[in-house]
């Protein structure tokens, strides 16, 4: 049987995502949308048409083809877009064993097969809907979450470490704890805020936080046996950064005998956005956030 011949956008989002996917596999599972594109331009051969800007909008052609069919990815269970992260799925895992078209077929399959049943669903399946207005609904929604969540991201890492410790107590505040001790500008024997469920401090656990403002930094294990060293009896732990954690971080908290949760800043941002109306309006302004409705869908 002849191989099926792509048209130069279909085989353009071919070769990127299958690109892409090999990278999160290769990273340990996940990227930062934010380093999606630089990756591409530097490790991917793109050909001259594809480089080229086109459209009203004067998107890069690769960059909207690549957005484009990544969709398809998605309804296949090969990738998960989440909090400004792309993470490949362990059936993404499995699909990287193939080629890349073989890959795309796949997706293509799962998208059709997708929306057939959604329209059907919906009772439009005698006039099924325009997959590319559908499509870029989808991706400019997107878009916007992604560079709202960039913004407030920024926003974040441009506080000092004190700041940022007042927004980990405010966010604390707004869960329904008390933290009567902040520590001050200092030595603080690695602890940073104190929490407790009543404002005696009277009912167990206690809450004993680290919080690092290290937006660009992987925290590892060591920090985090170290938090664990300082706990007593009654007390659990929340270790808080700006950045993100190692593997060996995670397994040294999930594998501790005491309770510790570890809050990576897509954690933290994704908890702010949670509890923001919780929240008293001196706190609040830590962080403005401004809703706004956007047409969605219900995926």
């Amino acid at each position: 049987m002849a191989k099926e011949q792509f048209g130069r956008s279909k085989a353009c989002a071919t070769k990127t995502i299958y690109a892409v996917m090999k990278e999160m596999s290769r990273r340990g599972g996940s990227i930062p949308a934010k380093e999606i594109y630089p990756f591409v331009n530097e490790y991917v051969d793109l050909n001259e048409w594809e480089r080229e800007k086109a459209g009203k909008m004067q998107y890069i052609r690769w960059t909207n083809s690549f957005q484009f069919y990544s969709i398809d990815y998605q309804k296949a269970g090969f990738i998960i877009k989440k909090n400004g992260t792309w993470y490949i799925t362990p059936e993404g895992e499995k699909a990287l064993k193939k080629s890349p078209e073989d890959v795309m077929n796949m997706a293509r399959a799962a998208y059709i097969e997708w929306k057939k049943t959604r329209d059907i669903e919906d009772g439009t399946d005698d006039e099924p809907t325009d997959e590319t207005a559908e499509k870029d609904n989808t991706m400019n929604l997107d878009l916007l979450e992604s560079n709202a969540r960039e913004g407030i991201r920024n926003y974040i890492v441009s506080k000092s470490p004190y700041e940022f410790q007042d927004m980990v107590a405010a966010l604390l505040r707004a869960m329904d704890y008390h933290t009567p001790f902040i520590a001050p500008k200092g030595k603080d024997g690695g602890i940073d805020i104190i929490a407790y469920l009543d404002p005696l401090g009277a009912k167990t656990p206690r809450i004993k936080v680290q919080v690092k403002h290290k937006p660009e930094t992987t925290i590892g294990a060591s920090e985090v046996r170290a938090l664990s060293g300082v706990l007593k009896s009654g007390d659990i732990a929340l270790f808080v950064t700006s950045g993100t954690y190692s593997t060996d971080a995670r397994n040294a908290a999930s594998g501790s005998d005491k309770f510790i949760r570890l809050i990576d800043g897509n954690d933290f941002i994704e908890m702010w956005q949670e509890y923001y109306d919780k929240m008293t309006d001196d706190d609040k302004n830590m962080l403005p956030l401004k809703r706004i409705a956007f047409l969605g869908n219900n995926e």
